[in-house]
């Protein structure tokens, strides 16, 4: 393993507001609008080489902390304040160290100090993923090298000795394991069905968008030809089987899969069961029913991990999603009846790459070859907010690797693709990225056809970024904090 070791030279965060073309409500919050923060690093290496890389995600309020006491504009600084404690923390290294060094030798002193300015844990790793993405695409550029080769070879360095988190896998393989791992050049977009998303036409009281992009399930269907579908739940049991009712018809012969996501909406284990054993013995919905493949954590989060899930979980597996705060919370959903975790971005990619060795390494053992199923334990790649550009190819090339063949995709839904950022910066992704993006209406956007996205432009260098900088107009922006 040859793990290059630099320095971290400066990390700076900026912001652009992404504006929603339809509003979309999941869990307890309805969202119009939300910035999205670019990160950068600039870093040196031993060889004092200088190399920079890229990161961005979408501050999304009301998931990583649902309190209803703090408002949209105090998660926003929430998110904030969790960027500026990593950036601190690992500005304050002097020596020089590799990807996963930075991560494991400064993530518990993160963590604490989160918890002293009142961040749960799943906020603090938001800043933690953002920086290490974008030290991952600059050690991708320094190799002249893709992701994919970079996690192959274990350039990052990811062991599982220096973290007593990770002592499940003390006699797992790691390299061999990452070795392994081999992207593909296509994945489907799994859509999600928003709780106010309308179904097969509009109701009078809303405004139809100003632009020529779907709006109804209906439209999705006829226009990207989605092959799976999430379903989102209110919790409440006459509402959630009465949309689905809705749905069915919709998607029930287009489905060869679906999901379920609670969005911690069931007060307890017992309220989503009675909700379930009624979708389940409902003629009209015994199509979709067949065709759910997991359902996504459905308890609170206060609750989830005190909570049994066996007797759910006997009939459809359970994933363990917003309750996915630390590096062994999945090891722990295991002994409650969860089979699945989810690999999402603002999680990190160091915890995706763990949870699929668990995964491999459960799924191995001889307890698991004696079952029906070579895969009886499980990974999802779950992200409706991810947008075009850098946040999205990072996000694809992850999940790719980890060897999913489906991924939840709904940004280019609610917003109308680059519309508003520089009409160079969009035509350089266009550009870099011919067959991942389209135009109409002169901007950018996902491209999907027949239910799929094209992922053959990010194995080129860098962490999916092509080129230092991501493709982004750096200069477009007012200011950086």
């Amino acid at each position: 393993m040859n793990a290059p070791k630099f320095r971290i030279k400066q990390i700076s965060f900026i912001e652009r507001e992404v504006r929603l073309r339809l509003p979309f409500r999941f869990g307890v919050v309805t969202l119009k609008e939300c910035p999205q923060v670019y990160v950068k690093v600039d870093v040196e290496f031993k060889d004092a080489t200088l190399a920079q890389g890229c990161s961005s995600e979408m501050m999304v309020p009301k998931w990583f902390d649902k309190n209803m006491d703090l408002s949209n504009e105090d998660n926003f600084n929430q998110l904030r304040l969790s960027l500026k404690i990593a950036r601190t923390a690992y500005l304050a290294e002097s020596s020089f160290k590799n990807a996963w060094e930075y991560f494991s030798h400064h993530y518990s002193s993160i963590i604490k100090s989160g918890e002293q300015n009142n961040l749960n844990h799943l906020t603090s790793n938001f800043g933690i993923a953002l920086i290490d993405k974008a030290l991952i695409d600059a050690l991708c550029h320094y190799l002249n090298s893709n992701f994919y080769k970079v996690i192959n070879h274990n350039h990052i360095g990811l062991n599982s000795s220096d973290m007593s988190e990770l002592s499940d896998l003390k006699n797992f393989d790691l390299n061999k394991f990452l070795k392994s791992l081999s992207p593909s050049a296509q994945i489907d977009a799994r859509h999600t069905i928003g709780l106010l998303d309308a179904i097969d036409k509009l109701d009078d009281s809303v405004s139809r968008p100003e632009d020529t992009l779907p709006v109804t399930l209906k439209d999705v269907v006829n226009t990207y030809g989605h092959r799976y579908y999430k379903i989102k739940l209110c919790g409440n049991l006459d509402k959630d089987i009465i949309r689905l009712k809705e749905i069915a018809p919709v998607i029930q012969d287009v489905a060869i899969g679906i999901s379920l996501d609670g969005n911690e909406q069931f007060v307890s284990g017992q309220s989503f069961l009675e909700f379930f054993n009624v979708f389940k013995k409902t003629k009209d919905l015994e199509k979709i029913f067949n065709k759910i493949l997991f359902i996504e954590q459905p308890i609170h989060r206060d609750q989830a991990m005190k909570t049994n899930v066996e007797e759910i979980a006997a009939y459809k597996p359970l994933l363990i999603d917003e309750s996915d705060a630390d590096l062994d919370t999945f090891v722990k959903a295991i002994d409650l009846g969860y089979r699945g975790v989810s690999s999402k971005s603002c999680k990190g990619v160091y915890k995706s790459l763990i949870n699929a060795a668990r995964c491999k390494m459960l799924n191995d053992s001889s307890n698991i070859k004696s079952s029906k199923t070579s895969s009886f334990y499980f990974q999802t790649g779950e992200d409706l907010t991810m947008q075009p550009g850098v946040g999205i190819q990072q996000d694809l090339a992850l999940v790719s690797l980890l060897g999913l063949t489906h991924v939840e995709r709904n940004g280019h839904h609610y917003v109308n693709g680059m519309q508003g950022i520089p009409l160079g910066e969009q035509s350089s992704f266009l550009a870099h990225h011919p067959f991942l993006y389209t135009e109409s209406e002169t901007d950018i956007r996902l491209q999907i056809k027949e239910g799929l996205i094209n992922l053959s432009s990010l194995s080129s260098s860098g962490f999916a970024t092509c080129i230092q900088g991501g493709c982004i107009d750096w200069n477009s922006f007012n200011q950086s904090y």
